[in-house]
């Protein structure tokens, strides 16, 4: 799937799950929104984050729906968690990424409030885009870890499919020079591999060794990357020290030669 091809079905999908939170808007007015979403999952600049990966995520939520007990509102949530979406580097990379939950949290709470949704209902799907900023779902809390588990469910992919993501995430943030994405990804590893558990559900905790795996991998591979990196930096340095002690030297022996010449 073209990442603005959108399936004929995504918008229905929206719909339904509107409707399913007690939307009192027109189907027309429904399904405006609806577009107006899949437009900004469509915007430049997404490689990762964009339409592909709602659905990914829309699809993972329906893996685990059995254990959701507002399944329609947490599809809701996973629609909006990333419609505010900007890499710009002033967003630290390690720290958050190019996903705005805030502000998504709030552009779902307009646009769903709009639509008739009650409040309450509208309350929970801006609490369950926000608890994305954390990934750590309280255990009891089963809507929240479906969301956060379809969300991260792409680690456990099959390595030449998390190959891909790895390619789409780099040109996400190719305005980040090598040795700055390489120690922030690096950064993003470690937190993930610190925690006890990747997973919150009981369905998603399957995903959980393909995921270490996965991560694991990548590490070493960065790691070995960094040290070429750091090497370089090194060698170059050492250059750059020999070249102007050169420069130093030649310019001593000229003031020497010439002080000779006063004499």
């Amino acid at each position: 799937m073209g990442v603005h091809d959108a399936p004929q079905w995504l918008l229905s999908a929206f719909q339904r799950s509107a409707q399913g939170a007690g939307a009192t808007a027109t189907t027309e007015e429904i399904r405006d929104v609806g577009q107006s979403l899949v437009d900004r999952w469509s915007e430049p600049g997404r490689e990762f984050h964009n339409l592909r990966h709602l659905v990914d995520v829309l699809v993972r939520v329906d893996e685990l729906v059995e254990e959701t007990h507002e399944p329609d509102l947490v599809r809701l949530a996973a629609w909006y968690h990333g419609a505010v979406f900007d890499s710009a580097e002033r967003k630290a990379y390690a720290n958050r990424g190019g996903e705005d939950e805030i502000a998504s949290a709030r552009l779902a709470v307009d646009e769903l409030t709009r639509l008739g949704v009650p409040e309450p209902h509208v309350r929970r799907v801006h609490d369950l885009v926000v608890a994305l900023v954390r990934h750590s779902p309280d255990p009891a809390d089963f809507d929240c870890a479906v969301l956060c588990d379809a969300d991260l469910a792409m680690l456990a992919a099959e390595p030449q499919r998390y190959k891909s993501y790895l390619h789409d995430v780099r040109a996400e943030y190719s305005h980040l020079p090598v040795e700055h994405y390489v120690r922030a990804r690096l950064k993003i590893l470690d937190k993930l591999l610190g925690r006890p558990s990747l997973f919150s559900s009981p369905l998603g905790a399957a995903w959980e060794e393909p995921a270490r795996q996965n991560l694991s991998a990548e590490k070493q591979r960065l790691e070995k990357e960094l040290a070429k990196l750091d090497a370089e930096t090194l060698a170059n340095r050492a250059a750059e020290e020999s070249t102007l002690a050169a420069t130093d030297g030649a310019a001593a022996q000229a003031a020497v030669r010439a002080a000779a010449q006063d004499l």
